[in-house]
Formats: C-alpha cells, sequence, structure tokens
C-alpha cells in the first residue's frame, strides 16, 4: 500500500526524493525449491517530511511478512554487536544502579544477545520479539520473551503483569515499525517516571552523507535523526535528553535517551543546531542524494563487469537485508558474484532473493579461492577482514561497494 501521509506527525506534504525501483523483500531469502517461484516485489522510495523531518519509504508491506515469515537475522553472529551490547548493559547497570529490584525491557530483543547481560548479573528483564525463531534462542538462553509486535496494549498488559520498567531498550527497531506512533505511546505507558528509554539506529546524516543507500530497504520505514526523534518524542510528552555516536556501527549509528522530563543534555542542544545548520530539516539536504546514488550504482557495476571480463572470479560476503538491496538495485546476478557467504547458519542453503545466489559457509573461501568478495556486509568490514586473514593472505582481495567502489589493496 502506497504512504501518502507522514507516519509520524500525519502530514500530507510527502516528498519523495529517491526511487529505487521494485525489488523483492531483502530478507525474504529462497529456498532451493522455490528459485523458479515468483517473488513477491514493492516499490522501494524514499520521501521527506517538512514537518516531522523524518525521511521514510513510501510502501508498507504487512509486518509478518518482514519479521515473522522471511526474518533470519540473528544478532549473536556478530562479535561486533555482542560487545557493543555487553558494554551497553554493563554502562546502564552501573549509572542506573540496577539491581534485583529493577526491571529491563528490550523491544526487538532478537535472540537475547542483549538481556543476557543482565540475566548474569541477576537483574531481571523482559524481552519482546515477535520472529519466533529468535525468541525461542532467548529463551533457551534464560531470557523470558514474549513473542508479539510491541505497542500500548501489550505495553498495558507488562505494565499490569510486570511493573514499570526502569529501563527500556529498543536496538535497531525504532526504523522497524509501521505504526510508530502506537509503538511510542506505549514506551511513553510502560516507562517508570524516573525511567529511561534507549534507543539506536543507524544515523539517516550518514546514510546521505556516506551514500549508504543499500540500508534502503523495505524493513526499514524510517531513517531517522536527532531532530525527527526529537519532535516526535514532544508529540508524545516525552523528552530527547541524551545522544551519543556510535561511527562504526551499521554505517554511523545513533543512541538517543529518552525519558518522561525535560533534561537536555549540552549534547542534544549541539545536534540540534549542527542538524538544522546542515539542512537536515529541509528536503534540499537530500535532492542531491539520488545522483549520487545513480554514480555508484552505475561505477560498482562497471567494477565488477570489467573484473569478469578480465577473467577474474568474484564471490560476496554478507547475505544481509543492504546486500539484497544492493545486488538487486545495482543488478549484481550470479554471472557477475557467483556466490555469498554468511556465518548465519540459518541462511546457508537458501538464496538471496531476486539474484539468486547461493548462501555458503564462509569456510568456503579458502576452498574456492575466489578473486574477490564484494563486502555486502560492509558495515562489519574490519571483523570480516580479520576473520578471513587468511583467505588474504591467500592473495584474496575485498571490494567496498560504497561509499566509493573500492578495491582494498
Amino acid at each position: 500500500m502506497r504512504i501518502t501521509t507522514c507516519r509520524s506527525s500525519g502530514s500530507q506534504e510527502l516528498i519523495p526524493f529517491l526511487d529505487l525501483g521494485v525489488t523483492p523483500l531483502a530478507d525474504a531469502l529462497v529456498r532451493p525449491d522455490q528459485l523458479d517461484r515468483p517473488e513477491p516485489r514493492f516499490p522501494l522510495e524514499l520521501a521527506f517530511c517538512p514537518e516531522s523531518a523524518l525521511v521514510q519509504i513510501t510502501e508498507d508491506v504487512p509486518p509478518e511478512q518482514l519479521f515473522v515469515d522471511n526474518y533470519l537475522y540473528f544478532s549473536s553472529f556478530s562479535d561486533h554487536l555482542l560487545r557493543h551490547a555487553r558494554e551497553h548493559a554493563t554502562e546502564l547497570v552501573r549509572d542506573r544502579r540496577l539491581g534485583a529490584d529493577s526491571l529491563v525491557v528490550e523491544v526487538a530483543s532478537n535472540d537475547g544477545y542483549l538481556l543476557r547481560n543482565f540475566v548474569d548479573v541477576g537483574i531481571p528483564v523482559l524481552g519482546v520479539d515477535p520472529a519466533p525463531d529468535q525468541a525461542a534462542e532467548a529463551v533457551a538462553a534464560g531470557v523470558p520473551t514474549l513473542v508479539e509486535f510491541f505497542g500500548d496494549d501489550l505495553a498495558r498488559r507488562i505494565r499490569d503483569e510486570h511493573g514499570l520498567a526502569d529501563v527500556i531498550i529498543a536496538n535497531n527497531v525504532f526504523a522497524h515499525i509501521p505504526d510508530i506512533n502506537d509503538f511510542t505511546k506505549g514506551l511513553g505507558t510502560l516507562l517508570a517516571d524516573d525511567g529511561i528509554i534507549t534507543i539506536e539506529n543507524p544515523y539517516v546524516r550518514d546514510l546521505i552523507d556516506h551514500a549508504e543507500f543499500d540500508t534502503i530497504y523495505h524493513e526499514h520505514f524510517y531513517y531517522h535523526s536527532c531532530t525527527s526523534i526529537q519532535r516526535h518524542m514532544r508529540r508524545h510528552g516525552l523528552w530527547l535528553n541524551d545522544v551519543r555516536y556510535f561511527p562504526d556501527l551499521h554505517g554511523g549509528s545513533l543512541r538517543w535517551t529518552v525519558g518522561h522530563h525535560d533534561e537536555r543534555s549540552e549534547t542534544v542542544v549541539r545536534y540540534l543546531a549542527e542538524e538544522h545548520a546542515a539542512g537536515l530539516d529541509s528536503i534540499d539536504y537530500y535532492t542531491e542524494f539520488a545522483r549520487r546514488v545513480d554514480a555508484i550504482r552505475h561505477d560498482l557495476l562497471a567494477l565488477l563487469q570489467q573484473l569478469r571480463s578480465d577473467g577474474a572470479t568474484i564471490a560476496a560476503y554478507g547475505a544481509a537485508a543492504k546486500g539484497a538491496t544492493l545486488l538487486n538495485t545495482v543488478g549484481i546476478d550470479t554471472g557477475l558474484v557467483s556466490y555469498v557467504v554468511d556465518r548465519n547458519v540459518h541462511k546457508q542453503g537458501l538464496h538471496m532473493p531476486g539474484t539468486h545466489q547461493p548462501i555458503l559457509d564462509p569456510s568456503v573461501l579458502l576452498e574456492d579461492r575466489p578473486d574477490y568478495v564484494l563486502l555486502l556486509a560492509w558495515n562489519f568490514k574490519d571483523e570480516i577482514i580479520a576473520q578471513q586473514r587468511d583467505y588474504l593472505d591467500a592473495g584474496g582481495r575485498f571490494i567496498v561497494p560504497v561509499p566509493t567502489p573500492e578495491v582494498l589493496s
């Protein structure tokens, strides 16, 4: 269903600025027996709302298709993300003085990768995640998890059964919610008066400035700035009180701290001023993005075609959603990239949506020794390169696709 009004503010002034065509769902990996079947495809277009300063896609896909039927992302397969989560939990325990009488709730808790850090030190937790396989992994790890979509109704039930939450964590989910207003209302309902909400999500400024167009897919309804978060929270009686930047997380991410009371840090004031000065609250900031994206798509395709015409063999690393967007919007089929490797055992044996490269175990790189490996999961570049040192030592080379296609020497 095409969206013509802003999902946050309701404004009808929604201005499109990037069209990536019609693509399959980025997480809808294909089983071998389904390769001959047609795949559902949906328009993939970005628009900007001047009232909310929110960047958003203009197509709604049913959330069950995105996060239940086709969702095979397990957070625990990233060492970098595990370290980041452990540091986050440790800081919260220390700074909020959490203990046995506290309650930490994580929305989109995935396989329990973050909450188990609280469980290990005896702090009560509750996870919420609609993906059944990930929730089952969390429960097996000792993290109680509700297999549901979060909203105000569920928040009231949790409040009545477990009490108010001292900390609510919402990492990499605030882009994924069709009804962002009901979700945020639920956060306010569940949060204790002196509690905090921490929200992590990729920063729209990095998306635009670094031309990270492959992070655009139907699972990401929104692309947030401090300005859009601040305006959205005020509409729900909440305050953006702090912000922290993680340049090496998912191509550049922010952690916003939100509460019931106005306790804005100087960092928040500075970020809001910098975003206004840079124009993030104006459509002009976004209009040049499409031209730069077209240039990257052209240059990457030309590079791969030239390498193949020279007789080189090419594989890819990372069966991530961003990889599916890149392969499909650039037009990289199996004639250019033969296969994709990924550590996630739940994805191995399946095929990439649309382009149908088989997904194999990373050990294949040493056995097959392709001349080049396209880093689809470039946001974990350092981690992957460290893991694949033997491949590099054997003469292999990596290709980083954004912000400019580059062969690492």
